[in-house]
């Protein structure tokens, strides 16, 4: 198709087509791989018929959204990118996109629409009854990303790095995941089965603990909509110390895959973090071309099987390199009355020498950034990052 048709997004000998083959074929929905514009939809459903639903591409990631929305948040989010989609495309009567989104009647929402005033439209009221219902959801939304920006900075005051698993949809970070942490977090092999962000303890080869992120899978022209309604989800990625990008590369695709990750990622203005690629599912076979991952910005490449615990040992060594590598040496004068600080810097740094001396605890550590921070009161001076006494 060389242009969008204004009324109908296709032409009109594709428009006949599909309704001469509508009977033949018996079917109830047809679903386009794009996004359609509200005058589009109305102009196909007349074009096909009552009977005939017609779905975008949005409209089904967030049908499966939907499904897939196991905890409060996670329906928030979906509840609320359903209305702001289905908004501009309301024509009639909202009741049966109340019963649609992901639980907002059953949340006890009013559900119902208030009565008119003068001159005023039915559908004047219904939306402004879906704004009120969207508000809300945002109201509810902003008090789940303070709660989980406060559960963050708990993390960060402990000084315990954070790493997150990113990558296209079923690519296997659920159960990389599992394998890493020994948890059961629920896996399948399907589109977006995980939506909420679920954090697990690891420890690294040298002792160091971090926090190990699982979160919602990537996909290509990922709707507007999903990415602001998950950004308390998506933060998660912003804030992490560390990236890991797992990648099916048993996937004819793989390598498409990669580049719609990696679009992401800069629409979240994660591009400065860390990364690792992760080449999952080796058991399986290797359909991926070869890939310059240094002209990606790669810190390093695993080859693993997440399903068979195949190299995982050097996905952890890879961890615990780059985040010793993204380290600030620091020379620290701590109090004995500071033996809480000095056991941090133990076990949420790495010390290089240890001296007690009648005044306290002469430390040279290195620690990352963000508990740097919280160690400026006790510091004697910088320390030089080339000093014979750091290496």
């Amino acid at each position: 198709m060389a242009r969008i048709a204004p009324a109908t997004f296709i032409g009109t000998g594709k428009l006949e087509e599909i309704v001469d083959s509508l009977p033949e074929l018996d079917v109830n929905m047809v679903i386009f791989d794009d996004e359609l514009s509200p005058r589009h939809q109305r102009e196909l459903e007349k074009a096909f018929g009552e009977n005939i639903q017609v779905l975008d591409r949005s409209a089904l990631i967030l049908d499966i959204f939907a499904q897939h929305a196991r905890t409060r948040e996670g329906a928030l989010q979906v509840e609320l990118a359903q209305y702001e989609y289905r908004l501009p495309r309301l024509t009639r009567q909202w009741s049966h996109l109340a019963r649609q989104a992901g639980g907002g009647a059953a949340r006890g929402g009013s559900g119902g629409v208030g009565l008119r005033g003068p001159g005023e439209t039915q559908l004047e009221v219904d939306r402004r009854e879906i704004g009120r219902k969207i508000s809300q959801l945002k109201k509810e939304l902003e008090a789940v990303r303070a709660h989980r920006g406060r559960h963050r900075a708990q993390r960060e005051r402990a000084g315990i790095p954070t790493v997150a698993l990113v990558g296209y949809t079923n690519a296997g970070k659920s159960t990389l995941l599992n394998a890493l942490t020994d948890s059961d977090v629920y896996v399948a092999n399907q589109l977006f089965a995980t939506l909420d962000p679920t954090t697990r303890r690891v420890t690294l080869p040298s002792g160091r603990l971090v926090l190990l992120s699982d979160t919602v899978g990537f996909i290509q022209k990922l709707p507007v909509t999903l990415v602001a309604a998950f950004r308390a989800t998506l933060e998660e990625v912003i804030e992490a110390d560390v990236l890991v990008h797992v990648v099916d590369v048993n996937h004819p695709k793989a390598w498409h895959h990669v580049e719609v990750v990696e679009d992401t990622l800069a629409e979240l203005d994660a591009v400065r973090i860390p990364k690792i690629l992760a080449l999952n599912k080796i058991d399986l076979g290797e359909n991926a071309e070869p890939i310059d991952h240094e002209s990606l910005g790669y810190e390093s490449v695993v080859r693993i099987s997440a399903q068979q615990s195949i190299g995982l040992e050097d996905l952890l060594a890879s961890l615990g390199r780059i985040l010793a590598d993204n380290m600030v040496t620091m020379s620290l004068l701590i109090p004995y009355t500071q033996g809480d600080v000095l056991s941090l810097v133990h076990n949420r740094g790495v010390v290089v020498s240890e001296n007690h001396t009648e005044h306290g605890a002469e430390v040279i550590a290195r620690v990352r950034p963000r508990l740097a921070g919280q160690l400026n009161d006790f510091v004697v001076k910088p320390a030089d990052m080339g000093d014979e006494s750091a290496s």
